[in-house]
């Protein structure tokens, strides 16, 4: 393996664990062959990115089987890497059951021929949670050594706080949309007491939530405009915004794919982007983003060429 190149690290939560501030989402992997995954997963180790994301869902478990083979995963090369895994979407309902939990991460772990799971998160809210399940599953895991830390995915702070009156664990992640065309933590928080839609609370203020609670937020659909409707960077329909991104980046000698993740970094909450690319050579234009430091007023250029107003 190469050497490994620079990145620069955060402490996810408040666990102790310092990690990539880019993760590798590997939702896409199963389209892969071996040998192109392995390629992918290499790439990202050298580039720095030592997160892998993935969930019991994606590509119906062949994600993590993949990923798994790709590596000829043994424990030299686990210890090199975090993993971090999702559960509780199911086929038309979610579930949050005790008993789904541990047979999701009993299948994790086979897939990813692992001992243990770094991160689990609970993929999305379960309107019938019964959350002295969830906190029975979490201590059975981490008893057992199979699950170290714990957290959420597009949950709002009520919900965590309901989670959390019972479970004895920190929850140190959660992981939400947002880019530089999806903003709706970003727009409540500019746009306080005015009668207009930007205005509207929509997640219950989770982003000062997890500020304040010591919550990683990790960004999915970086580079996706409304919920999957497609990428905007280099997109005919944002010409305002493209031309201020290929601007700056310019300006900076890197790509517009670096500075639409170096939007998210250099919000002050230290989030950790998701990036579900499977190409090689983007990724690597990803991964300067951890170099690129914007200025406050580029900040605020690209989020008004983003089609937002400043009150």
């Amino acid at each position: 393996m190469k050497e490994v190149a620079l990145m620069n690290n955060l402490e996810l939560g408040k666990s102790g664990m310092h990690v990539s501030e880019i993760s590798l989402g590997c939702m896409r992997m199963d389209q892969l062959a071996t040998q192109e995954a392995n390629r992918v997963i290499e790439n990202a180790l050298e580039l720095g990115i030592d997160f892998f994301d993935h969930a019991d869902i994606y590509g119906g478990g062949r994600s993590e089987e993949i990923f798994a083979e790709a590596i000829d995963m043994n424990p030299t090369i686990r210890e090199k890497m975090v993993l971090q895994t999702k559960c509780g979407i199911r086929d038309g309902s979610f579930d949050f059951s005790k008993g789904h939990i541990l047979n999701s991460v009993e299948g994790s772990l086979k897939r990813l021929n692992t001992d243990y799971i770094d991160v689990l998160l609970l993929h999305r809210p379960d309107a019938l949670v019964e959350p002295e399940e969830v906190a029975e599953a979490f201590s059975e895991l981490k008893r057992s050594g199979k699950v170290k830390h714990f957290g959420v995915s597009n949950h709002n702070p009520m919900q965590i706080e309901l989670l959390k009156k019972y479970v004895d664990h920190d929850l140190i992640a959660n992981q939400l949309q947002f880019s530089l065309m999806f903003t709706p933590m970003i727009d409540a928080g500019l746009n306080v007491n005015m009668e207009h839609d930007p205005a509207i609370v929509r997640d219950g203020g989770v982003l000062d939530y997890s500020r304040l609670h010591d919550m990683t937020v990790q960004p999915w659909s970086p580079f996706q405009h409304g919920f999957f409707e497609g990428v905007f960077v280099g997109n005919d329909d944002f010409p305002e915004l493209n031309q201020k991104l290929d601007e700056i980046a310019e300006a900076k000698g890197v790509t517009a794919t670096t500075i639409a993740i170096a939007w998210i970094l250099r919000h002050p909450a230290r989030m950790q982007p998701v990036v579900g690319t499977m190409n090689p050579e983007r990724l690597k234009e990803i991964a300067k983003a951890s170099d690129v430091k914007l200025t406050r007023e580029e900040w605020y250029e690209l989020y008004r060429v983003a089609g937002n107003k400043l009150p």
